[in-house]
């Protein structure tokens, strides 16, 4: 997560933080305690490895989550930062004082709420850690680190195949069906920290091919208020056999909301026109609506 200079000392920039970070911590432990701990599911990641010593071994979850995140963090302040590895030592203590000391309820025992609303409590308590520039968890940080050696593998795929073999030991140590629950457990908690993160807003990048691209470019600009950029190209082969005809190619960003309004316009304009949209975590400048910088 990346700050501009100017902001990163800001007192309001860290108060702000704080207070996600804060609210991080609470909501994956409300979910962890109040749903995940009484009916023997785990999470992904190092939470669910120190979530499965604690179950085989005995011993107290918080001290693991504070014991097994400690070298990930000293990784994360040699390579990512001493602000980052601050932060995500504060937000892990707390975790595991909030674990130790506060006094959450057991909501449910229906086993499939408990591992969606278990999921739901703790993604979101990770994604608003996350914006306040710190994490709850130290596989983010070492998936991270293996990727700048192996670069074959995504930082989402090196996370994927710590998880795969967290529950398949999970299989062995709390049964099949805990296993599977807890599965339920992290899609459910993945889904709600990317919505936390990037919210409904979401913004998409969308390429526009279309022999209207002038007028394509007005609606965008003129009646939907968003920015464009413009740049050349010539076809290659279509379905009406051009080759090689230069033409105006749209690129616009939108967000998660804009974008059915932006396909009837362009539709409306050329029905034939080609769109290629996808995802963008983030985006600054231009005419876009900005997000709070952490």
């Amino acid at each position: 997560m990346t700050t501009p200079a100017t902001s990163i000392n800001s007192p309001n920039s860290e108060l702000q933080n704080a207070v996600f970070i804060t609210a991080g911590v609470l909501s994956a432990a409300f979910g962890l305690k109040a749903f995940l701990l009484s009916s023997h599911f785990i999470d992904g990641g190092v939470t669910g490895v120190s979530m499965l010593l604690a179950a085989a071994l005995k011993l107290p979850l918080a001290a693991l989550i504070l014991v097994i995140n400690l070298p990930f963090v000293a990784l994360g302040y040699q390579q990512l930062g001493r602000r980052f590895a601050v932060r995500s030592a504060i937000g892990i203590g707390g975790l595991a004082l909030a674990l130790a000391v506060v006094p959450f309820p057991d909501v449910t025992h229906d086993l499939l709420l408990t591992a969606v609303f278990g999921g739901v409590f703790i993604g979101a308590g990770i994604g608003l850690a996350m914006r306040g520039g710190a994490v709850l968890d130290g596989t983010e940080i070492a998936a991270l680190l293996v990727s700048r050696h192996l670069v074959l593998f995504k930082v989402s795929d090196i996370i994927l195949i710590l998880n795969v073999v967290i529950f398949g030991v999970a299989v062995w140590v709390l049964g099949t069906e805990q296993a599977l629950y807890s599965m339920l457990t992290y899609f459910a908690a993945a889904r709600v920290m990317e919505f936390v993160l990037n919210g409904i807003e979401q913004y998409t990048g969308v390429t526009i091919v279309s022999e209207h691209s002038e007028a394509i470019r007005k609606v965008i600009t003129e009646q939907l208020g968003r920015g464009v950029t413009m740049y050349q190209g010539k076809s290659g082969y279509g379905q009406r056999g051009e080759q090689g005809v230069e033409r105006d190619i749209v690129f616009t960003v939108v967000t998660r909301l804009e974008l059915p309004g932006l396909r009837t316009a362009v539709k409306g304009i050329d029905p034939r026109a080609f769109i290629v949209q996808y995802r963008i975590d983030d985006a600054q400048g231009g005419i876009i609506k900005k997000r709070a910088l952490h």
